[in-house]
C-alpha cells in the first residue's frame, strides 16, 4: 500500500503546528487510499547538518541521519505542515530536508501551511527545495490564515472548508506517489 508521511516541520517551543498537523492526520486516517503516519522533525533532534560527506553522495555517518534516512525512505510521498517564518520555511525542516537526497527522490508532496499570508511564501520555497531533489510537488495545497483558522492566533480551528482542500491535496499527494511508483522502483 502506498505510504504517506505527514510531517511537521517546526521544532519551536509552544509551536501551534502540532494541531495543524494532528488535524492533517486524522483527516487522512479516515481514508483508505494509503497508509498515513505522522512524523515530527523534532522527534529526530537533527543538529545543523554535521555530516562530512554531501548527502547526494548517500555516505551517511551518524545515527541521527541513519535513523532519518531510514524513516524517510520508508514513505511514498509527503505532506509537509509548515509555519512560514520571514517568508520562508522553519530553519529546522530546511535541515531535516537538507540532511537527505535519494530518501525524497520520485515521490511527491503536498503542503499544508500556515502564517499571516496563509504560508503562501513558505510554500513555493519548498516547492524550489523539493524540485532539486527530484520530488514531483501537487498543485492543490491548505493556506491556513493566522486570523482566521486560529483563535487568538493560537489554537486551530480550522474553517469549515479546509477539510475539503485537504481532501483534494491528499487525493493528488496519493495519486502522484502511485504514478511515480514505477521510477522509485526501477533497476539502478
Amino acid at each position: 500500500m502506498t505510504r504517506i508521511a505527514v510531517i511537521l516541520g517546526s521544532t519551536r517551543p509552544g509551536r501551534i503546528g502540532e494541531g495543524v498537523a494532528q488535524w492533517v492526520y486524522e483527516n487522512a486516517a479516515l481514508r483508505d487510499d494509503a497508509e498515513y503516519e505522522l512524523v515530527d522533525v523534532a522527534d529526530y533532534a537533527l543538529p545543523l547538518l554535521d555530516e562530512p560527506v554531501p548527502p547526494s553522495m548517500g555516505r551517511y555517518s551518524r545515527p541521527h541521519t541513519f535513523a532519518w534516512a531510514e524513516k524517510i525512505a520508508s514513505f511514498d510521498g509527503y505532506v509537509f505542515v509548515t509555519a512560514e517564518y520571514n517568508h520562508s520555511i522553519p530553519g529546522a525542516l530546511k535541515n531535516a530536508i537538507d540532511y537527505l537526497f535519494a530518501e525524497w527522490n520520485n515521490k511527491a508532496a503536498g503542503f499544508v501551511a500556515y502564517g499571516s499570508a496563509g504560508g503562501t511564501r513558505a510554500v513555493e520555497h519548498l516547492r524550489l527545495v523539493m524540485a532539486e531533489l527530484r520530488v514531483a510537488t501537487v498543485r492543490a495545497q491548505v493556506a491556513l490564515s493566522l486570523f482566521r483558522d486560529f483563535a487568538d492566533m493560537s489554537r486551530f480551528q480550522p474553517g469549515p472548508r479546509r477539510a475539503g482542500e485537504l481532501g483534494v491535496v491528499l487525493d493528488e499527494v496519493v495519486a502522484w506517489s502511485e504514478a511515480l511508483a514505477p521510477l522509485r522502483h526501477a533497476p539502478s
